[in-house]
């Protein structure tokens, strides 16, 4: 590695120009803290007269280093500087420039301002011969680039010390609010990437080609920059800088996500970002709920929906709920033969989760939950006063709370011991109803959904109930004749007479079905084989069968029985369902 490598990175990052203190040490210069003014860096070139050439070595204050963060060898301790933060590097050894840079980096951070002796004299070791080689200024002096003020005053801006998260963000808004009218005509060029990028990680020719290109995506014209830069912009705008308002704010997100985005520039993993800190920065900046709900997500704004459908079933429609019973135990149930005539079927199921009510709800899917919640948590976001107390309802599944500063989110996990006791509670329902209409294909009740019968019972009562309503005759008097008055009055009377049958409901009894009946011979063997922890791959090969065609005739058969899929088919491999695997054993009659 060159000195010249370094100093010209000091200049483009940090501004920092090289000086030449000493003409008659023309071989030595240092580079100084862009803000304190105190020594980063001292550059030394010497000749070596026994071997003809130009040694090139630098002291940089760093702070002292762990062993383990001294990298390739090259690091020793400081050739001309005294103390304990100072370290040497042998650039002759020195093969990766980028743990060079690092190590000015750190030294930039250190910022310190102790103070420090410097010897001129010679050094002790017979290694090295302190005798000056000619200097011509323009062997050293680094070509100067025209660095705006602007960004020179930028770059003053900077705060020094803690390298925190919180006081990275602080320093980026204060830099960013500085620039935010500022435009460049410069191209962005090369490449660019970093974690968390802020304005202090780029060069100088970098930080114009990002203002170059903002000044043209303020103009509309919209193109390709490196991720890492491009994020700059999306935090700019959750800061609020070049915004004229938090609803502009969001507005620009969105033409971002439009113009930029759309064009096939950034990536999945920025959309999926981008849409996640619009939202929460609707919620932060108190926006109306109406906006923030299209950034929800479509999986999680249907999920959603359904589950308000059924929190608030009282003024929904039958066909509705449904729909979200369905969504959430998957689309088995349409299959059902209560299903046989749509609209009296899609009314037992709705009317069942009608009388479950509240404590069904709860059962099934859990109550809102508060837990902690960091808003733009993996974005450079700062926050320059605490937020206000407030509520923030996105709508009653989605709640968010502030509370001293504080923000907690209220809301329904995914189903996952849930998911189980809904579709208990609709193989239940299923059965049941099955009954009811006398549909055959009958389903086996289980043990562990016996508490959802008396909640279905209620709904097959007023089934009936409704049902006897619609059958009394629509009565029409006519005072003129007395003989049609006594038989409208008898037609009447016997159909009261069958309302004392409804209190008795009491489900049909009936024959359940056997594995015979329900699976073919290949498909008895396959199962039993699977029950005995066998491959049935060799029968079905035999049988000139497709696994993928055996697991779904065995699933067909068995999903009335346990209303979820028991044979799982991956790479042409079957395996039993672990969690059926018990209820499937008892349906094959205990014979494995």
């Amino acid at each position: 590695m060159e000195l010249q490598e370094l100093t010209d990175y000091a200049l483009e990052k940090y501004g920092v120009a090289e000086e030449h203190k000493w003409a008659d040490f023309p071989g030595f210069s240092v580079l100084v803290h862009p803000k304190t003014g105190k020594w980063a860096a001292l550059l030394m070139r010497q000749w070596d007269s026994e071997t003809g050439q130009e040694i090139q070595w630098c002291d940089i204050k760093c702070g002292q280093l762990h062993p383990w963060d001294r990298p390739g060898g090259y690091i020793t301790a400081p050739l001309r500087m005294k103390g304990s933060k100072w370290v040497g590097v042998d650039l002759s050894r020195a093969e990766d420039s980028s743990e060079v840079f690092d190590l000015f980096d750190r030294a930039i951070r250190e910022g310190s301002r102790q103070s420090f002796t410097i010897s001129l004299g010679s050094r002790s070791s017979g290694d090295y011969h302190d005798t000056p080689i000619p200097f011509a200024g323009s062997t050293y002096t680094p070509p100067r680039e025209q660095v705006p003020d602007r960004l020179r005053q930028m770059r003053k801006l900077y705060e020094y010390g803690r390298e925190s998260q919180e006081q990275k963000a602080k320093n980026f808004y204060t830099q960013g609010k500085y620039m935010e009218d500022y435009e460049d005509n410069a191209h962005w060029e090369g490449d660019f990437s970093c974690y968390y990028p802020t304005y202090q990680d780029l060069t100088v020719s970098q930080l114009r080609g990002y203002f170059g290109w903002r000044t043209g995506v303020r103009q509309g014209r919209w193109e390709r920059i490196p991720a890492s830069a491009a994020y700059i912009y999306i935090y700019e705008l959750l800061n609020g800088i070049g915004t004229a308002s938090p609803r502009d704010a969001l507005e620009k997100l969105g033409e971002f996500e439009k113009n930029y985005l759309g064009a096939g520039f950034g990536g999945v993993r920025m959309g999926q970002n981008l849409r996640r800190w619009a939202l929460e920065l609707c919620v932060v900046r108190e926006l109306p709920a109406e906006l923030a709900r299209p950034w929800l997500g479509e999986e999680t704004a249907r999920r959603e929906e359904m589950l308000l459908i059924l929190l608030e079933p009282g003024d929904r429609s039958d066909r509705e709920i449904f729909e979200a019973l369905c969504h959430f135990s998957g689309d088995r149930l349409r299959s059902s033969p209560v299903m046989n005539e749509p609209e009296r079927g899609a009314g037992l199921f709705a009317s069942a989760w009608r009388q479950g009510g509240e404590e069904l709800f709860a059962r099934c899917f859990g109550k809102r939950a508060p837990r902690t919640w960091y808003p733009l948590l993996n974005a450079v976001y700062y926050a320059p006063e605490k937020h206000r107390d407030c509520t923030y309802a996105l709508s009653p599944c989605r709640i968010y709370r502030c509370s001293r500063g504080q923000w907690s989110l209220e809301k329904y996990d995914e189903l996952t011991v849930g998911k189980k006791l809904l579709t208990g509670f609709l193989h239940e329902a299923d059965a049941l109803f099955r009954r009811y209409l006398k549909t055959g294909r009958y389903l086996k009740e289980r043990q562990e959904d016996a508490w959802a019968a008396p909640i279905i019972e209620a709904a097959v009562r007023a089934d009936m109930r409704e049902q006897l309503e619609r059958s009394r005759p629509k009565l029409e008097i006519d005072l003129s004749g007395l003989d049609r008055i006594r038989r409208d009055a008898g037609i009447t009377r016997d159909s009261l007479l069958t309302e004392d049958e409804i209190e008795d409901f009491e489900p049909e009894e009936t024959p359940e079905e056997t594995p015979e009946s329900l699976l073919g011979e290949l498909e008895t063997r396959v199962l039993r084989a699977l029950l005995e922890g066998q491959d049935p791959g060799g029968m079905i090969r035999e049988a000139h069968a497709m696994p993928s065609v055996v697991a779904e005739s065995i699933n067909e058969a068995l999903f009335d029985a346990l209303g979820d899929t028991a044979v799982d088919c991956v790479d042409d491999t079957l395996s039993l369902v672990e969690d059926y695997a018990e209820d499937i054993e008892m349906f094959m009659g205990g014979r494995i």
